[in-house]
This record gives C-alpha cells, sequence and structure tokens, in this order.
C-alpha cells in the first residue's frame, strides 16, 4: 500500500501546469469480514480498495475529486490523468475560496501500529466456540488500514451487546467478555421492571459514554462552533460553567490509530487537552478555521471532532461498580441520541440492550427501554460520583465506504439524579 500510494503521488507532478499545487490524501485497506448470526459463520468475504482524493489548487481556487484504485498502475495513471483534467475544469468555474489553507511545510512521517493477530481461521474459531449453545449474533472484522498523504512540497431489546477490539489478540480476553454476556443474558430471561419517569441514579459503561461523547463532538470541541457560538458547551465558554473537576478530556492520537496528519497535510499532535480539571482548554482546529480566525491548526480534520478521544481515569474498580451503584440502573448502551436543548448541551435518547434495575448491589432485574433526558453539566458535572480505574478502548465499528479509524479509551461513569423521562 505505502510503495503504491507513493508511485500515484508522484504520477501527480508531471500533471500539473504553471502554478498549479495539489494535496493527495490516500485510504486504503485490507480486511477480513464474517457475520454471524445463531452462533454459526453465516457469511464471510474479504475487501481490498484504495482510494486517493486529489484537490487540485491555483491561487485560491481548487476542486477536489477521489478516484478509487484498482492496483493496476498503468490503468490507474491514466484515470488519474483524466481525473486531474476534469479537475481542471471544474475549478474554472470555482469562485475564490478565502479561507483555503493547506500545508506548504514539509514534513515526513511514518508511523506503523502493529499488531498481534491470529489469522482470520482462528479467529473465527474462537468466536464460534464462544458462541457455541448462544444466539450470538455479530460481525468480525480485522485487518490492515491505511492512510497517507502528499502534496506538491517537498428481541425487543432483549439482548446483550458488547464488542472486543484492538491491536492485540487475547483468546481468554474475548472468552471473559463472552461469559460476561452470558450472565447478563440469563439476568435478561428474568421478568422485566418497568421503571416511573424520575431521577435515578446510574452506572454509564464506557460504551454508554461513547454515544453521549459522540453526540457532544458535534461542534462540541471545535473553534468554528465556538467562534459562532454554535457549539453545545457554549455556556463553558461564555458563562464559565464547568465539568467536574475530577474530569479530563483530551484528543489523544498518540494513543489511537487515527493517522497522525489530515487530508490538508498538517500533523496532529500527540495530545491536544480539551477540557482540564472540569474547565474548557483547547479548541481542535482545522485549517479552514485557522485561516477564517487567524489562529493556528493543530491538524483537525475539516469536522473538528476527536478521531481519538480520551477520558482520564477514575478510583472506582469495575468489579465495585455495582457495589457503589447500589440501588439504580446499571446502562450497558445507548441509541437514538441527539440534542434536546442544544445550547444548555442536554441530550436525550433511549437505553437499549443490557440494562438492568440493581438493588443493594445485586442485578435483579432487566429494564424496560426508558428514555433519558439530561444536560452533560449534570452528567459530568454536578452529578458526576466517580469514574472507573479501569478503561476501554472503543473501535469505531463504522464501515461505511471503508473501516473507521476513529477510536475512544474511556471510563465508566456513577451519575446520581439521572433523570428518565418515559
Amino acid at each position: 500500500m505505502r510503495e503504491y500510494f507513493d508511485e500515484m503521488a508522484a504520477a501527480i507532478q508531471p500533471l500539473l501546469r504553471g502554478a498549479e499545487r495539489y494535496t493527495a490524501t490516500f485510504r486504503g485497506e485490507e480486511s477480513d469480514f464474517v457475520r454471524f448470526n445463531r452462533g454459526a459463520v453465516r457469511q464471510a468475504g474479504a475487501v481490498t480498495q484504495r482510494a486517493l482524493t486529489v484537490d487540485l489548487i491555483e491561487g485560491r481556487r481548487h476542486a477536489a475529486g477521489t478516484l478509487t484504485l484498482r492496483g493496476d498502475a498503468g490503468g490507474d495513471r491514466a484515470r488519474l490523468a483524466r481525473l486531474i483534467g476534469e479537475l481542471r475544469e471544474m475549478r474554472g468555474e470555482l469562485a475564490e475560496d478565502p479561507y483555503l489553507l493547506y500545508a506548504t511545510a514539509v514534513h515526513s512521517t511514518d508511523r506503523r501500529r502493529s499488531a498481534v493477530l491470529p489469522d482470520r481461521d482462528t479467529a473465527v474459531r474462537a468466536i464460534a466456540r464462544a458462541g457455541e449453545g448462544r444466539d450470538l449474533v455479530g460481525i468480525y472484522a480485522a485487518g490492515s488500514s491505511h492512510a497517507g498523504f502528499a502534496n506538491s512540497f517537498h428481541d425487543s431489546d432483549k439482548a446483550v451487546k458488547a464488542a472486543y477490539a484492538g491491536t492485540e489478540w487475547d483468546a481468554l480476553e474475548l472468552e471473559r467478555k463472552v461469559a460476561s454476556a452470558a450472565e447478563q443474558l440469563a439476568v435478561l430471561a428474568r421478568p422485566s421492571r418497568a421503571l416511573r419517569p424520575g431521577r435515578y441514579r446510574v452506572y454509564l459503561t464506557p460504551a454508554a459514554l461513547y454515544e453521549i461523547l459522540g453526540v457532544v463532538s458535534w461542534g462540541g470541541f471545535g473553534l468554528r462552533a465556538h467562534r459562532t457560538k454554535t457549539t453545545p458547551l457554549i455556556k463553558m465558554i461564555e458563562e464559565g460553567r464547568r465539568l467536574h473537576a475530577d474530569l479530563q478530556i483530551s484528543e489523544h492520537t498518540g494513543g489511537g490509530i487515527a493517522p497522525d496528519f489530515q487530508d490538508a497535510g498538517f500533523i496532529r499532535p500527540d495530545r491536544i487537552t480539551l477540557v482540564d480539571g472540569g474547565a474548557y482548554r483547547e479548541c481542535l482546529v482545522s485549517p479552514r478555521s485557522a485561516a477564517e480566525y487567524g489562529v493556528e491548526t493543530n491538524g483537525a480534520s475539516a469536522s473538528e471532532a476527536p478521531a481519538s478521544i480520551e477520558v482520564g481515569a477514575g478510583a472506582v474498580p469495575v468489579d465495585g461498580v455495582l457495589r457503589e451503584l447500589h440501588t439504580g440502573l446499571y446502562v450497558s448502551n445507548l441509541w437514538y441520541l441527539n440534542f434536546s436543548d442544544r445550547t444548555a448541551c442536554r441530550t436525550t435518547g433511549m437505553t437499549r440492550f443490557a440494562t438492568f434495575w440493581v438493588e443493594n448491589g445485586v442485578i435483579q432485574a432487566p429494564a424496560e427501554v426508558m428514555r433519558f433526558d439530561e444536560t452533560i453539566y449534570r452528567m459530568l458535572g454536578d452529578n458526576l460520583m466517580g469514574l472507573t480505574a479501569e478503561r476501554e478502548v472503543i473501535l469505531d465499528p463504522a464501515t461505511y465506504f471503508q473501516r473507521s479509524t476513529d477510536s475512544a479509551r474511556l471510563p465508566g461513569v456513577l451519575v446520581d439524579d439521572f433523570t428518565l423521562t418515559l
């Protein structure tokens, strides 16, 4: 993949005319996918794909297009030449872009994350064994992901959902997760408990927290949203609202699997502190925002959303969560999240899958699906009781167009007076 990208990037330079410049971003993967249903393999396949996005620039006018590479060097060069010609024609019809900004400094990086993984057959057999006698449903996805940059400068919710992801295969950890899911599944066979609307003590697993932070990330950490006052965290900026003093949120590129560069060629630092001690610290700044507002970019993507979000650990041991929760709701997953009041950073959504009613530190029954409506300032601020000492690495399972490289490292959180509305 690396050599082929270098070859395609080198083929662009001779196609340029006059003062033209280019940026090129490469994405590729070699992935195995296996779909399980009722504990057995139902579908298996492998995907190899490469895509090259070229932005052809002259002055402040530019046009971008994406080419799917076939791996045939001669054919791909010809198609690349046609793309450059089409972009040149498009650019001639476009107005100048006042906020165009791309990296002109020379940076050469090569980051490779090795993985300790079994071959597909070994992994599939291990998953199938773990699912014997159970209605195991899911997708196994594994393989290599590649990213490169170059430019012209030098059942009614009666189910348990769990995920196991990482760069080092551990069959025992897989068995532990399946065994834990099986224990929860046994509880789901009990009659469900209907809860009245009200406020309850809850434990949100790392997966549930990931869903909440995903919504907050829609403009929550980006400079553009802050300057235009559309950020859902506007109260932290204008009114000095704070989250819990123990809360640390950062964009930790060095600990994730996303590339350490973005599509205009700027390098991402190892870590950007977004929230420190409950107070807002830094924004994610894309090149366009940097040009528009006259500040330095820190390598954020155009969306200015975190790709490797991390929340600092707390002091609550995972095996003591039920004891600390005592009586309340254990929430494994959330879904259908959205803002109910963006300026107040109030989110609403539904509980899903394995959500349990707990009394005196013991799981009693599955809870029926409920809607919640809460602000981030209560969940991760005034009512935050504690964060778990152990954190979970979560890899975004999205496979639209290609496998996502977004990730998170998150603790679980204990929250008091969590509002359930219906």
